[in-house]
């Protein structure tokens, strides 16, 4: 039971801060501080300069070789591509519109890897963890992007949204995708920033989560998430149990054992990625939505992860 409660904590300690900026930008917007033109002007910012900036720096700065595992990154985009398939053909069948269809899809598989799988990597494994992390995250960057795009603009085609053409040039705009293929030299050649140059990117960076949670917490509505209440449900299931439990299994049936296995179960536990309501919202898919499913999301994986770090420990995985 103590090391239960102390994975809890841990986890609390990692997710708690984040909850207390969206439940802030909540309380921004009720009372006028905040509104709906500074949610669009915002989440245009983090999603155009600041986030492309936080993750130029990471990769920027992690040398590739010594933490590059082909194994575990073939594994990782093989069990991503099957359950983003396998999300999308199930959603399809009972969500129609193709703004919610969207939002569902990228909610129910798109973690918060660059944020809170960092931090409990780091928390577990230390230095080790944190650079294996980092790698792993220069590969889910590119494709959970790739991905999200697809599924927030293909649904719209029934809905007079983009063409898949259209759809096509927008992942090969997107400032995400850009920001990763500039930053990959720096990372292969050992290439470091002039100090200006760095200092002005991290500040940038820095600025990335709490302008984004405020934004998410300014467009949260709670009669949103009652009508949507399902959708939400299923979105927060599959993100924080369904997926992590059998992509797991799989990982450990693939051969991964010890930190390996535990960096996989925190890369596919992770509550949604504040930046899918950012992508959400600025291809016309349902905003709400996304925002909801990060709130539920956010909060069900204090659980989530803790119990499973609970159970790594107690069969001495890691």
């Amino acid at each position: 039971m103590d090391l239960y409660l102390q994975s809890l904590a841990f986890t609390a300690n990692t997710v708690a801060p984040i909850f207390f900026i969206v439940f802030l930008g909540i309380v921004l917007k009720r009372i006028g501080v905040i509104d709906a033109a500074f949610v669009g002007t915002a989440s245009k910012l983090v999603f155009t300069l600041t986030l492309p900036a936080l993750v130029f720096m990471a990769i920027s700065s992690t040398d590739f070789y010594s933490v590059f595992n082909p194994d575990q990154l073939i594994y990782f985009v093989g069990a991503t591509l099957v359950s983003f398939i396998a999300i999308w053909w199930l959603a399809a069948r009972w969500i129609q519109d193709g703004r919610d269809l969207g939002a569902f899809i990228q909610g129910a598989f798109r973690g918060n890897y660059g944020v809170i799988g960092l931090a409990v990597s780091y928390n577990l494994f230390a230095d080790s963890g944190l650079a294996q992390a980092s790698i792993l995250l220069a590969m889910v960057i590119p494709l959970y992007n790739t991905l999200s795009i697809i599924a927030l603009t293909v649904p719209l085609q029934k809905d007079g949204g983009l063409k898949f053409s259209d759809a096509v040039l927008e992942i090969l705009k997107n400032p995400l995708i850009l920001s990763v293929l500039a930053a990959l030299p720096f990372s292969f050649m050992g290439w470091t920033l002039p100090e200006v140059v760095d200092k002005t990117g991290r500040y940038f960076a820095n600025l990335t989560l709490p302008l984004a949670l405020l934004a998410i917490g300014g467009s949260l509505s709670l009669k949103s998430l009652r009508d949507r209440s399902a959708m939400a449900f299923w979105a927060t299931a599959t993100k924080l149990v369904i997926l992590p439990i059998i992509l797991s299994i799989g990982a450990w049936i693939y051969g991964f054992r010890g930190q390996e296995l535990a960096m996989l179960f925190i890369l596919f536990g992770c509550p949604t990625a504040a930046a899918s309501f950012v992508m959400a919202k600025g291809s016309g898919a349902n905003g709400e939505l996304a925002a909801n499913i990060i709130l539920t999301t956010t909060l069900g994986s204090v659980l989530s992860l803790s119990a499973g770090i609970y159970l790594l420990r107690v069969w001495g995985i890691i």
